[in-house]
């Protein structure tokens, strides 16, 4: 049947490689998403599901946070927002029966894409001590298990609750609730692995951690500019505004290492004409060296200032703060350290001062290859000086677009999942519950990691997600998992992190967003919150996987009655019984969802949170106006023979999972241990294209770590820059190598050599 898994785990290593499109999406997007979804779904499930998804009365796609605009089309998805939905719906299973035939030392000498495509667990599954392979137990069982090591530990710091991006808020919501009144903040989630960065630059400069822009402004924006993002690959939807904001005049600056299909001419699937001829989206290409964005935006803010009358001087005095000092700051840049840090021509920068000094909306959309670096906090910060000296916060058209990634990931922060709460979140929380909140911070995902490593944690539980898979330093990640006591996963479908486990492991299979969620109250809806700030419901429709399943919240409160027994007064079961409830609680607590459950039920399409910013030109923050900055300006210093790598996702993955083995959009088929570098510096230390490497990553304090095997892949990267996928090179990524002030692994800047490997 299609609807099989494959049967054993495909050769990886050995890929196809042919020239890379310049065009994305169009007729074969259309088809590879619905054979991907015939694949594990099945025809008639396919057209049931996928004309559910993203539409008001229907459920919210698992992938990515982009919003849906207020008028939906019937095909409100993306090929990534299918593949997505199609690994969920799948009419695979994974039954007690499969754990009986693959001990734990299988399932850990399996791919991350074989695992996932083994489909949806059905029943909770327990690793006992001393035993090699997963078998069923009872839901009472397993949160007895966890009661009794939870309960057993020296300190409630001892435990970790991490929270995937998928999270609805309701779940969300109940877990830092349940963390809290177990005593402890210990809160990692995967925004500490991706958006930290943006979080803490922008809650500095302007006061709320979050973008400023609507899916409006980006359709009114005189100019777009996208930095260190592909959203052909991770947020294909927003193809479509870039699309619709061409058509309404805007121009779009593109800044990255590597030439993306989606940013040169997209092929929008929905229309004829878009099928046939597409949109040139990229009216100038900036192939910035990788780490070279903040020497560049600043080199544009010193010219701004110098260009006469470019400076909204009203809205300078009237709203920031530091601007004498950012001022003097800017006016030290140089060109040439900014063509050094770069690798830019004079003539390119300049003709983006132009387009800057042009437009009176001008938006900053960023991603991951902004927000993982070192420097990553004063870079997002230099994009700040950029707006604020336009004036281009806070008015129509303009502002800040951090690009978040799953589709929940902003909500769980919303909803206090966050390992250093602010006091007022804590008292609101306290008050309402009547319990008493830690106040001491908490251990974010890198020092959750260390702690582990130590010995300092004992119980983690994940809220969905990958862990081991997203983090960095793949070896010692590994090893601080085992030496835990108990590791627990809510998960819909296998993965790595269910195969490195602590002496005892549980599996909690949940519902997906796709499936029907029935409680004791009737049946429930859960909200998400999109990038731009928006809530919307998401109903699953189809019958779920098994039976044996809990929802999230479901899951989360039983825990919490075997935890903390009676001597919680929290209504753990009408939480369970009734998800209104919690919202009604969310409503009392976090600020911006006051009468929650009737502006839900009035707004079916969403309603936005309050973003005083946005809304209006206020800035809580420490001075009470928006802040300009003046960190000194840094990029990667590479030496001579090296490479500067960045880590990133095939076409065919969305965060660790892969949902097959090509790259379209890089021409890249059947493989994914390929390493792209530009073609003269491969030659330069004797790599021919299709020649095999290992890549050695090489730090300052004389470590090193290397990822064996890669196939050389000639590539019109950036001089002196390489790129490879995620997870296999997270081993190249050490622990301690974050950014500065949010302490975000680093690993869009990690300095490689190639070495001749034993598989050429």
């Amino acid at each position: 049947m299609a609807t099989q898994p494959p049967a054993g785990d495909p050769v990886q290593d050995a890929p196809e490689v042919t020239a890379a499109p310049h065009a994305a999406a169009g007729l074969p997007a259309v088809a590879h998403s619905l054979r991907i979804s015939r694949q594990q779904m099945g025809l008639a499930r396919t057209a049931r599901t996928l004309l559910k998804v993203n539409q008001k009365d229907g459920f919210d796609c698992p992938g990515c946070a982009w919003p849906e605009g207020d008028k939906r089309h019937v095909a409100e998805f993306c090929e990534n927002g299918a593949k997505a939905v199609a690994e969920e719906a799948t009419l695979r299973r994974v039954t007690p029966a499969f754990f009986a035939a693959h001990p734990v030392a299988d399932l850990a000498s399996r791919s991350g894409y074989w695992l996932g495509q083994q489909g949806r667990l059905t029943h909770p599954v327990y690793l006992a001590e001393g035993a090699d392979r997963y078998e069923p137990v009872t839901w009472d069982q397993a949160f007895r298990i966890i009661a009794d090591e939870l309960t057993a530990l020296g300190s409630p710091d001892e435990a970790l609750f991490y929270t995937s991006g998928r999270t609805s808020n309701e779940a969300a919501f109940l877990l830092q609730l349940f963390a809290r009144e177990f005593g402890t903040n210990n809160l990692p989630d995967c925004s500490n692995m991706c958006h930290e960065s943006s979080g803490s630059a922008l809650t500095e400069t302007l006061g709320v951690g979050k973008g400023s822009v609507s899916l409006d402004d980006l359709h009114r924006a005189d100019l777009i500019i996208v930095a260190g993002q592909n959203p052909g690959t991770n947020h294909p939807r927003m193809l479509s505004a870039l699309e619709k904001a061409k058509g309404a005049g805007a121009r779009i600056i593109s800044v990255n290492p590597l030439p993306e299909a989606g940013l040169e001419r997209f092929k929008n699937p929905q229309t004829p004409q878009g099928m046939l001829r597409g949109t040139a989206l990229t009216d100038l290409f900036l192939q910035i060296r990788i780490g070279g964005d903040q020497a560049l935006f600043r080199l544009l803010n010193k010219l701004v200032i110098e260009a006469g009358g470019a400076v909204d001087e009203d809205f300078v005095r009237t709203h920031t703060h530091g601007y004498e000092e950012f001022a003097a700051a800017a006016r030290a840049a140089t060109w040439e350290e900014t063509l050094t840090a770069t690798g830019l021509e004079r003539t390119d920068i300049e003709r983006a001062l132009r387009m800057i000094l042009a437009s009176r909306r001008t938006i900053v959309c960023w991603a991951m290859g902004l927000t993982q670096h070192k420097h990553a906090v004063p870079t997002i910060r230099e994009i700040v000086n950029l707006l604020l000296l336009r004036g281009a916060v806070g008015r129509p058209g303009a502002g800040v677009c951090p690009v978040r990634g799953h589709s929940n990931v902003q909500g769980d922060r919303t909803m206090g999942i966050f390992e250093r709460p602010s006091a007022a979140f804590l008292d609101a929380l306290d008050k309402e519950f009547g319990i008493t909140s830690p106040r001491h911070h908490g251990l974010d995902v890198v020092r959750s990691i260390q702690a582990l490593r130590d010995g300092r944690a004992k119980v983690f539980f994940a809220m969905g997600g990958n862990f081991v898979s997203a983090s960095p330093d793949t070896d010692v990640t590994e090893a601080a998992m085992r030496r835990a006591r108990l590791t627990v996963h809510v998960s819909t479908k296998l993965n790595r992190s269910h195969a490195v486990t602590g002496t005892r492991a549980l599996i909690l299979p949940t519902l997906g967003r796709t499936d029907r969620d029935v409680q004791a109250g009737g049946r429930q809806v859960v909200t998400v919150e999109d990038s731009m700030s928006l809530v919307h419901a998401s109903r699953g429709n189809l019958p779920p996987a098994s039976p044996h399943l809990l929802s999230e919240p479901a899951i989360i409160a039983r825990m919490a009655r075997a935890v903390l027994g009676d001597a919680s007064a929290t209504p753990w079961e009408e939480f369970e019984r009734d998800y209104a409830v919690i919202r009604d609680r969310i409503a009392r607590v976090v600020p911006g969802f006051e009468d929650f459950n009737a502006r839900l039920a009035a707004h079916p399409g969403g309603f936005a949170l309050p973003h005083a910013p946005r809304d209006e030109r206020r800035f809580p923050t420490a001075t009470g106006r928006a802040n300009f900055t003046a960190a000194p300006v840094e990029y990667p210093r590479v030496p001579a023979g090296r490479l500067l790598l960045q880590t990133l996702r095939s076409h065919d993955q969305y965060n660790t999972t892969v949902y097959g083995l090509d790259d379209r959009y890089r021409g890249i088929k059947g493989g994914r241990r390929v390493v792209l570098v530009h073609p003269d510096d491969a030659r330069a230390q004797g790599f021919a294209d299709g020649a095999y490497a290992d890549l050695v990553s090489e730090w300052t304090d004389g470590t090193e770590r290397r990822a064996p095997g890669f196939r050389v892949v000639h590539y019109p990267t950036a001089r002196g820059c390489a790129a490879a996928y995620y997870p296999e090179t997270n081993v190249l990524v050490p622990l301690d190598a974050t950014a500065d002030i949010s302490n975000t692994p680093a690993s869009k800047s990690v300095v490689i050599r190639l070495e001749q490997s034993p598989a050429d």
